[in-house]
């Protein structure tokens, strides 16, 4: 495990989109709340490019993504929103560069693929949280979202109970082990390629959004017919934001779809988690160790920064 180092006043932080193109009204709103965090903000070179549904080309995207991790003035890269191409990119990252340049890295949905590939390749600490112009750049964002960021300046250690929201047990259990995952449409997608998330003895968080019950239950299946879901030492499962099924239809509920998959499994497992795309939106870090007690309905996650 690879821990980043915190954040200081007077930091610079660098702001990247590797997947869709950012809205810039919002993301220009964003950049005075870090500001007023005592940080400089840069904005990648490439990140005003818009190719198709991607925020540039492969290319243009990943140059951004190297450039940031490679410049010793950048302490943080903290995404400008996901949508759709992390994935594309993910076969051409260089590895050992990041490995050599350690630093924070946060965002969500889409990126959970740069997640996943990065922490497995080199043991970074990265971290699921909200991103500028997806979220900090709107009026709904929260002032408890907002608070999130805290956790880069000073070593955290974060206790989720049920004063964030509220928890309900699917299976009970105790475990202790690395807390992974994200996107569930991200982490299943991956799977049969050499980003894969390796969940074996790890925490698994799982979130996803505008997903009905059947297309969750599809995901669900990929995950368990690839040992993914009884390989876990316990299950998180966060926010499934309008994930209601269409009137017109039968539909399984999403609750009953997390107890098919995982009420057999002989392994902690919670829901009702406010990560993901969400108000208030609670980030974590990924990568270091978590503990869950069901019986306490409680999950404490170590660090993410020293």
């Amino acid at each position: 495990m690879l821990r980043p180092q915190r954040l200081q006043s007077g930091d610079t932080i660098g702001v990247i989109a590797p997947a869709s193109p950012p809205n810039l009204a919002n993301l220009n709103r964003a950049i005075p709340v870090f500001e007023k965090m005592g940080l400089s903000v840069v904005l990648g070179k490439k990140i005003k490019k818009v190719h198709g549904y991607l925020a540039g080309t492969d290319d243009e995207r990943l140059s951004d993504l190297h450039d940031m991790f490679a410049d010793p003035t950048i302490k943080a890269i903290i995404f400008a929103c996901g949508g759709y191409g992390t994935g594309r990119i993910a076969q051409d990252i260089d590895f050992d560069m990041i490995k050599h340049n350690p630093k924070i890295m946060w965002g969500y949905s889409d990126i959970t693929f740069l997640h996943t590939a990065i922490h497995q390749a080199t043991g970074l600490v990265t971290f699921h949280g909200s991103m500028l112009a997806s979220d900090v750049g709107k009026d709904s964002f929260l002032d408890l979202s907002l608070k999130q960021f805290d956790q880069l300046f000073q070593p955290t250690t974060l206790i989720y109970s049920q004063i964030a929201s509220k928890l309900e047990v699917i299976n009970h259990g105790n475990a202790t082990a690395p807390i992974v995952g994200g996107n569930l449409s991200l982490l299943a997608s991956a799977v049969g390629t050499p980003y894969e998330i390796d969940t074996k003895g790890k925490m698994l968080l799982i979130e996803d959004v505008d997903e009905e019950p059947y297309r969750v239950d599809g995901m669900l299946n990929q995950l368990k017919q690839a040992g993914k879901l009884a390989d876990a030492a316990g299950i998180l499962v966060g926010d499934f934001s309008n994930a209601e099924p269409k009137k017109e239809k039968a539909s399984l509920s999403l609750e009953q779809v997390f107890q098919d998959y995982f009420n057999n499994l002989s392994i902690p497992v919670m829901s009702g988690f406010k990560i993901g795309h969400c108000q208030p939106h609670l980030a974590i870090p990924l990568g270091t160790r978590a503990t869950m007690s069901t019986y306490d309905k409680i999950v404490k996650i170590d660090p993410g920064v020293h």
